[in-house]
């Protein structure tokens, strides 16, 4: 049977904590990792009606986008909105865990499902995040050796590629050493040159596990002194990052894509709001889920036709829009709700758990947690 442990170890293998971003709260928040998980709810915010429907369909764990207690928490008080949810949660024996930035950035993440649910393809990250330095390990075992060598190397760190894990190569060859006076040989006679069948395995690692690699390799290996060397790996293209910028799959008017958009959201109070010529053509998008000021810059340093987010304040979508008076090719803004943006992520975190674990259920709350419950308009 799953269990709380189970699942976040799965969740953080595609989400990983030391992604996010160094303010923010993100993992295990509530929750005993030995416990069963027969449900998981799946959520943007934690509020106290998410956490009834948790209470009401039995589920065992929480997913949520918006770490609980992002701004701390300094008393469980049964008075306050925060400290009620915990009890709540702990009195019904609910874990809570959270993805927040580094559910933001990554691929298959909150942004990519944005972009995807609006019709954006040959998506890139508007600013790229980094990989993390590879080393590539090279050493030779004896063929009877191999398996507990590229085992131990495994359980160290390595050989984890993607969605893969023990991932090594590796190919036959002759290996030839002479034993001097003082050397305990593995194989062979001290002062004459020995030649053995061996394997040359290659195996990826995190720059930040060679220590441990290493030291798994020196242990595991038979030979007293393994011959071994590391190189160190270009960086890879990034896949992982803050938004995401492609073009759309066919073009459309501004107005037009902002019906799309409107279509492909859940509904709020808030709906969808352009800015820019309804009329202007659209071709290429950056998307970013979420409060999106702090990437207008970046979006006109693209030349993309619109920039698709939320949480716009007045003055700096102004000031970016009257660009447009200087320059007709400066992007055009769409602001949607911060929440809906987020929401698109849920249903493909539920398929990712559906198909990763078959012994839980999985349910995606539908209960709007948008602050905003209507909007009017000045009547004729």
């Amino acid at each position: 049977m799953s269990t709380v442990g189970g699942i976040v170890t799965l969740v953080e293998s595609w989400f990983p904590p030391a992604t996010a971003e160094s303010w923010d709260r993100v993992g295990l928040v509530v929750g005993n990792r030995n416990r069963p998980v027969a449900r998981i709810l799946c959520t943007v915010d934690v509020t106290l009606p998410v956490v009834e429907q948790a209470i009401a369909m039995d589920a065992d764990l929480i997913i949520a986008h918006h770490p609980l207690l992002l701004r701390g928490l300094h008393a469980v008080d049964a008075d306050d909105p925060k400290g009620a949810m915990v009890l709540r949660l702990a009195e019904h024996r609910i874990a809570l865990w959270a993805g927040h930035t580094n559910a933001d950035i990554a691929t298959g993440g909150v942004g990519e499902a944005l972009a995807d649910a609006i019709g954006v393809v040959d998506q890139r990250p508007m600013v790229p995040r980094p990989s993390p330095g590879l080393d590539n390990l090279v050493t030779f075992v004896p063929p009877d050796h191999l398996v507990a060598v590229v085992e131990a190397l495994s359980a160290a760190g390595a050989g984890r590629v993607g969605a893969y894990d023990s991932c090594h190569f590796a190919s036959p060859g002759t290996g030839s050493f002479r034993p001097l006076e003082g050397a305990t040989p593995y194989v062979g006679t001290i002062g004459e040159v020995e030649h053995v069948a061996e394997q040359r395995v290659e195996m990826v690692l995190p720059r930040s596990r060679r220590e441990a690699v290493v030291g798994a390799l020196l242990r595991s290996h038979p030979y007293e002194t393994p011959a071994w060397h590391i190189v160190e790996t270009a960086p890879a293209l990034a896949t992982a990052g803050l938004g995401r910028v492609g073009r759309l799959d066919r073009e459309l008017t501004l107005a037009a894509l902002g019906q799309r958009i409107a279509d492909a959201l859940p509904a709020t109070a808030g709906g969808v709001r352009i800015g820019g010529d309804p009329q202007r053509t659209v071709r290429t998008v950056a998307v970013l889920a979420g409060a999106g000021d702090s990437l207008l810059d970046r979006a006109r340093e693209l030349r993309v036709d619109c920039y698709v987010t939320s949480d716009l304040r007045h003055h700096p979508a102004g000031e970016f829009l009257e660009r447009t008076h200087l320059d007709p090719a400066q992007p055009a803004l769409v602001d949607i709700s911060h929440w809906a943006a987020e929401w698109t992520w849920l249903p493909v975190l539920a398929d990712r758990l559906g198909t990763a674990v078959d012994d839980v259920e999985v349910e995606i709350s539908t209960l709007v947690t948008d602050p905003w419950t209507a909007t009017f308009h000045r009547q004729a």
